[in-house]
């Protein structure tokens, strides 16, 4: 039985706060993280104790340790109540439940480096962090109350006491208007760049009745991405070239400056300082979340388009490039693809409308002609097009997002893997190999033997 993972997935919401709101945002984000750092030192000390219980218990055993009550009088931590004065109980099991992953995951990895799994022979043991960033979980009813999706009251602390602040949410997502997703709770994200709630939705997909159809994607240099909408019996239903090249002009151009400036600094000879250039690294690193962003929203809209029933990949996972001398501009443009960011963005943009996505060997897609005349030619002028034996020329790229349609469609229609398994034939070539000429001749086959069927009966 396989056991399917929720899909989680967060949205942005945007506020808007009085001067007198951001303060009170400010004082809560600090008295927080202080109680956090006086936990993640408590429940270290008790970590042979608390490391072995549940989720479930582990929460109640460290407030047992620290918070007096009637039924718990004698605590052994009584100062951190006197320290953190009525704090609300659902922000300190909030505190908690992140002390408790920081010092279990520093605990793993202290183990994991005495063991000797290390990424290099050298590295230093890692060290327990208890002054993380951290930002208050709000849980619904006690820590926040949402009045529509204008409006949503906020439990803050003004340095003495805790008081709600009704706070006006100035831009929402989507996320929300699904009936199937359920909203879980949200963090209250504050620092002197941001003021938003991130906002986790736990997403319930509906059941889909897709067509037998796939949308396949050629990830490349001179086009970012090449989609062929492709039927089970072989029939390309629609062609598009996604490139959004005014962003990728801006980022090159970006990093170009770069090896001017770097020219400037240090001459024919030196080293850079640490963190040269780092604002312009940063903004294009902005850059490359953008397009990818964009164009897996957009692969994902052709595939709800045609209700396709699977996205083709190639499998691009450890590919690694070896055209193009260092420095060059061939190299540059190779260590900007966007290939892994791309298809990870469209799988879970997919996922979430309850998509499937498929991985295909990556090895002569582009190589092979998909009418299956063989093996093609590319153009000593124009890289980007590709010359059959027939003298027919054709768009590398298009050519090679066919040729993953047909071994998408192979993998999903065959009962056993074809990926794995080698042709009978001899001299052919691999079944994982397949053109989009396979996919003609399968659904030939098929027509003849039920031609052939019916007249025996009849």
């Amino acid at each position: 039985m396989i056991i399917r993972k929720p899909i989680i997935r967060t949205d942005k919401w945007s506020l808007n706060p009085t001067t007198e709101q951001r303060l009170l945002f400010a004082e809560t984000v600090k008295v927080y993280r202080r109680l956090c750092r006086h936990l993640v030192g408590v429940i270290f000390t008790h970590w042979s104790e608390l490391g072995t219980l549940s989720t479930q218990k582990v929460i109640p055993a460290v407030e047992r340790l620290v918070h007096q009550t009637s039924q718990n009088p004698d605590v052994k931590y009584p100062g951190i109540d006197q320290a953190f004065h009525k704090f609300p109980s659902y922000y300190r099991r909030a505190a908690i439940a992140f002390a408790v992953g920081q010092v279990s995951s520093f605990v793993t990895r202290y183990q994991e480096w005495q063991s000797g799994i290390r990424n290099r022979r050298d590295a230093k043991p890692p060290t327990l962090n208890a002054n993380a960033g951290c930002y208050p979980s709000l849980y619904k009813g006690q820590c926040y109350k949402l009045h529509g999706y204008e409006q949503i009251e906020i439990k803050v602390f003004t340095g003495s006491d805790w008081v709600w602040t009704i706070v006006q949410i100035s831009g929402l997502r989507e996320r929300h208007t699904v009936d199937s997703n359920k909203l879980l709770s949200p963090s209250l994200v504050f620092n002197q760049r941001a003021c938003h709630l991130s906002v986790p939705f736990e997403c319930h997909p509906e059941k889909r009745q897709p067509n037998t159809h796939v949308v396949a994607v050629d990830l490349g240099i001179n086009t970012t991405a090449t989609v062929s909408v492709v039927t089970f019996d072989g029939t390309v239903i629609h062609r598009e070239f996604i490139h959004p090249g005014r962003d990728i002009d801006r980022r090159d151009k970006r990093l170009k400056s770069v090896s001017v400036r770097a020219s400037k600094t240090m001459g024919k000879g030196g080293n850079l300082h640490k963190g040269f250039c780092s604002n312009t690294y940063r903004k294009c690193r902005n850059i490359n979340q953008n397009i990818a962003h964009h164009v897996s929203k957009r692969i994902v809209n052709i595939a709800k388009q045609f209700n396709a029933q699977a996205i083709v990949f190639e499998n691009l996972k450890g590919w690694k490039a070896t055209g193009g001398r260092k420095g060059s501009t061939l190299r540059q443009r190779f260590h900007g693809w966007l290939k892994a960011m791309i298809r990870d963005y469209t799988e879970m943009k997919w996922q979430e409308v309850g998509g499937q996505t498929v991985d295909v060997i990556a090895a002569y897609t582009s190589k092979l002609a998909y009418d299956g005349s063989g093996v093609v030619r590319r153009d000593s002028t124009n890289y980007a097009l590709a010359k059959f034996t027939s003298g027919k020329r054709y768009n590398a790229d298009l050519n090679g997002s066919q040729n993953i349609a047909a071994r998408g469609i192979l993998k999903l229609t065959c009962r056993k893997d074809s990926e794995e398994r080698s042709s009978k034939r001899p001299g052919r070539s691999p079944r994982s190999w397949a053109c989009l000429c396979d996919l003609w001749t399968l659904n030939s086959q098929v027509s003849t033997d039920t031609t052939t069927s019916r007249q025996r009966v009849v």
